[in-house]
């Protein structure tokens, strides 16, 4: 059986990491090896207590990539937890490195399936150093933009809890990853109380960006 890559993307705060470990957890359960390739930036930006240089980025690139491919050897499913793509956001925010930008570009299109989670969470508080990081709107309409930019097609995700996963798996098994019966989970709570896009223009970040904080401003 031929290794199905899943790419997880978004900005900080959407819940890239749960929902990557929600997904192979879900694919272990039906019996099936899954493995979740972690985050390099986030671990190289705790052993060297800042963030990468943009000389830095292509390698970390490179890593994240590599042990994606590692992972693919022995499991049938990898998800990743971002991927060489993120890096040339996070890079994009500061500088325009071509090389980066080409190996990501490139990388992302060896992916069976791409997933970016939406912004509708709540935001939460961030370490007071990346205070100045971009918002997540913008990189939300960066990564959509280079992943267009790829012709990669991708789902964005939406929903808390168990929605969310619903939202995922739904999202692989039209992508062709996962079959129909993998996708099906039994109703609880929350998917009952799922709610579904409808807008025309759902793939326009401005127009949920604008959506979702007026969501939120009416809940506050």
């Amino acid at each position: 059986m031929k290794t199905r890559r899943i790419a997880v993307l978004g900005a900080d705060g959407t819940g890239k990491t749960q929902l990557a470990r929600e997904i192979a957890a879900h694919l272990v359960e039906q019996g099936l090896r899954a493995i979740v390739v972690p985050a390099v930036l986030a671990e190289w930006c705790q052993a060297h207590g800042r963030v990468p240089r943009p000389e830095e980025q292509l390698a970390l690139a490179r890593e994240q990539e590599r042990r994606v491919e590692l992972a693919a050897r022995e499991h049938a499913f990898v998800i990743a937890d971002t991927t060489a793509l993120m890096l040339a956001v996070q890079a994009g925010t500061r500088s325009a490195d071509e090389g980066l930008h080409r190996f990501a570009l490139e990388s992302q299109q060896a992916y069976d399936a791409t997933l970016v989670t939406g912004l509708d969470l709540p935001r939460v508080s961030v370490e007071p150093e990346r205070d100045l990081a971009p918002s997540r709107e913008d990189v939300d309409t960066l990564v959509r933009s280079l992943l267009q930019a790829a012709q990669v097609h991708f789902q964005v995700v939406y929903g808390s809890g168990t929605q969310r996963l619903q939202s995922a798996l739904v999202a692989l098994a039209a992508a062709g990853v996962l079959p129909a019966e993998m996708a099906k989970r039994a109703p609880d709570a929350d998917t009952r109380r799922a709610w579904h896009w409808n807008c025309e223009k759902c793939s326009d970040p401005a127009c949920e960006h604008r959506l979702f904080t007026q969501l939120r401003a009416a809940r506050g």
